[in-house]
C-alpha cells in the first residue's frame, strides 16, 4: 500500500519524534517506519497504526502528491554504463600488459 512518506516524516518530525519513538509508539519496528518514510511503503495495518499516534485520518496519508523521487526519471542507463567502463577498464588494463611483456 502507498503511504504519503512526506506526510508521515512531517508529522512525525512536529511531533519532536525519531523514527524509533514514532515505531515505539506505534507498535511498529525501525525497519518499518524507515521504509515508509524512505519508500512509502507500508501495510493497512501499519498505515492505520501510524495513522492512530500522529492523529491523521487515514485518507490524508494514502494521499499521493508527487514526491521529489517519484517526478524523477529513474537512471536506468547507470548500469549499462558502469558495465561498459568496466569492461573497458579491464580491456585497457589486458591490452597494456600483453603488449609491456609484464
Amino acid at each position: 500500500m502507498n503511504v504519503n512518506a512526506e506526510i508521515v516524516r512531517e508529522k512525525r518530525l512536529q511531533k519532536g519524534w525519531t523514527q524509533q519513538q514514532l515505531g515505539d509508539v506505534a507498535g511498529l519496528s525501525l525497519r518499518t517506519i524507515q521504509r515508509v518514510e524512505s519508500q512509502g511503503q507500508g501495510s493497512l495495518e501499519t498505515c492505520n497504526a501510524i495513522c492512530a499516534v500522529l492523529e491523521v485520518p487515514r485518507e490524508i496519508l494514502l494521499s499521493q502528491t508527487p514526491s521529489a523521487d517519484q517526478g524523477r526519471a529513474k537512471p536506468v542507463w547507470l548500469l549499462p554504463t558502469c558495465m561498459a567502463l568496466l569492461i573497458g577498464f579491464a580491456a585497457g588494463v589486458a591490452v597494456t600488459v600483453l603488449f609491456n611483456g609484464s
